[in-house]
Parts: C-alpha cells; sequence; structure tokens
C-alpha cells in the first residue's frame, strides 16, 4: 500500500510540474505564442483516444467505431444543426436538415478523430458532449459554423471556444452562406418574434432598459415589459456575467444580440445562463 500511495504521489508531483513547466514557458514567450501553449496544454488535459466517425446521425450528432467514456454516441457541443424528426412522431424536418447532415458526412464519416472535452462530458440521455477534430487537424465544430451549417449553441456548463464559434458563425451569417440563406434562420427583431414561441432564435435590438428587481435582472426591448421582448438573467448566471466583467445592467441602450429558445413569460422571453448568449455589437447588422 504505501509503495502505490508512493507512486500515486510522485505521478501526482509530476503531472503538476509539468503542468507548471508548460505556464512557465508560456509566460515566457511571450502573450500571443505563450496563450496557444498553454491552450494546447489544456486541450491535451480535455482529449480522449482517437475513435473512427462510422454513422452521422443528423448535422450534429456521430456515431463512433467504439466506445469512448462509456457511449458511442456523440453530440458536437456548441452546435445546433437544422434539426431532422428521428423517428418523433409529428416532429417537423427543419429547413436544409438532409444538407447540414450531408455537410457533416463529408467532414467525419469514416474519419479517425479525437474527442475534446470543454465542460461537462455526458448528456441525459447518454450521449458524450465533445469538440471534435480529425486526425489532420481540422476542428470540425468550426468548419460546420464556416460552412453555415448550423449555429452557435452554448450552455453554461459548456461554453469552451465559443468566441471562435460565434466569429466563424458571423463570417457565414455575412456572406449568406447555408442557413442564413434561408429566412427560417434569419436574425429576428425583437418586435417580430410573439410567432416564435417555442424555438430557437438569433434575435438583435437595443435594450430599452436594463432593471434588477430583487435578484434578478431583466433587459427590456419595448416599453412595456408585460408584452414585448425580454432576457431574464438569475442570480447564477449574474455570476457568470461578473466572472465574464460584464454588468448586464450596463446594456441599457446598447444594441445586442440574443440567442436560446423562446418562452412566454407575460411577452416573448429568453433566459440568458451565461454570458456567451449575448453579443454586445458596435452597430447595426455586425
Amino acid at each position: 500500500m504505501g509503495e502505490i500511495t508512493g507512486s500515486t504521489r510522485r505521478a501526482g508531483r509530476l503531472a503538476r510540474w509539468r503542468h507548471a513547466a508548460t505556464w512557465v514557458l508560456a509566460a515566457a514567450l511571450g502573450p500571443v505564442t505563450g496563450l496557444a501553449i498553454a491552450e494546447a496544454a489544456t486541450e491535451r488535459a480535455r482529449t480522449s483516444p482517437e475513435a473512427t466517425v462510422v454513422e452521422v446521425v443528423d448535422g450534429d450528432t456521430v456515431i463512433l467505431d467504439r466506445a469512448i467514456d462509456g457511449s458511442r454516441e456523440v453530440r458536437l457541443t456548441g452546435l445546433q444543426a437544422p434539426k431532422l424528426p428521428l423517428g418523433r412522431p409529428g416532429f417537423p424536418t427543419w429547413p436544409l436538415a438532409a444538407d447540414s447532415r450531408a455537410a457533416l458526412q463529408a467532414l467525419t464519416l469514416g474519419q479517425r478523430v479525437t474527442l475534446v472535452y470543454g465542460g461537462r462530458r455526458m448528456d441525459r440521455h447518454g450521449r458524450l458532449l465533445a469538440h471534435l477534430r480529425r486526425d489532420d487537424g481540422l476542428w470540425v465544430q468550426g468548419e460546420m459554423l464556416s460552412l453555415g451549417m448550423a449555429r452557435v449553441y452554448t450552455f453554461a456548463d459548456n461554453r469552451w471556444r465559443a468566441a471562435q464559434m460565434l466569429e466563424r458563425e458571423r463570417a457565414a451569417r455575412a456572406a449568406r452562406r447555408g442557413i442564413w440563406a434561408h429566412p427560417f434562420y434569419a436574425v429576428r427583431a425583437p418586435e417580430r418574434v410573439a410567432a416564435d414561441i417555442g424555438s430557437f432564435q438569433v434575435i438583435e435590438g437595443q435594450v430599452v432598459d436594463a432593471v434588477r428587481v430583487r435578484s434578478v435582472i431583466y433587459l427590456n426591448f419595448g416599453a412595456d415589459w408585460r408584452t414585448d421582448f425580454t432576457v431574464r438573467i438569475e442570480a447564477p448566471a449574474r455570476r457568470a456575467f461578473a466572472g465574464a466583467g460584464i454588468d448586464p445592467l450596463t446594456l441599457k441602450g446598447r444594441l445586442v444580440r440574443v440567442r436560446g429558445w423562446l418562452t412566454k413569460r407575460n411577452g416573448p422571453m429568453i433566459e440568458a445562463t451565461h454570458p456567451e448568449q449575448i453579443e454586445r455589437l458596435a452597430g447595426p447588422g455586425l
């Protein structure tokens, strides 16, 4: 037992030494190169062994040839691709769903991939939540976004590489690639979302007012909070915003782009659970 404990301690000290050495080297090489080295080290710590994609279910889900961490099914975290019915009675096929699936097939089917975890590793359906990196280095999520075959869809417990994903989405939207040329996926104005309750939307508009009511912050996009579009930010999310250096109350008067599932609470509402759901814009159309 003592020998095992000693070996474990030595392994722990070695891992800590390697981690510290990585950051010392990163600091010595300067902010840009150093950051890249540190990020690469962090990514390696989150990486699975390689596997081969043997089936593509839809535009954001694949099946591997063998189980990794207890599952063969991988949900590409950070993406929301157009949805297929997949056996759900009465579920409508979203426009370009087959195109999105075909794009992911072209990128991954038969390819060796590595899973890179950015947060929670498995969803309630038993699917792994991961980024996919091909053995030639291609980042699959980034490529799907660049092709305009998916939207950015992050969670409070899975936000890794959100800034890079949003950047890729912006470029595809500006070029009207893929889904961004179809009205079903068009960025909505706040006053035109009442008919979109129950759907995932990207909404762009000016915050008319930002108020705190007890522990909750509301961003109102119209003069009447009872009927107009609102973003709700509860206490746990406020801490996430603070960690990102953002005070939602300062967004009054700002043009922003918001994403999430629309519910009806008085008027249309999106619950913002993490700061990546709200992009601060410098001007219209950015």
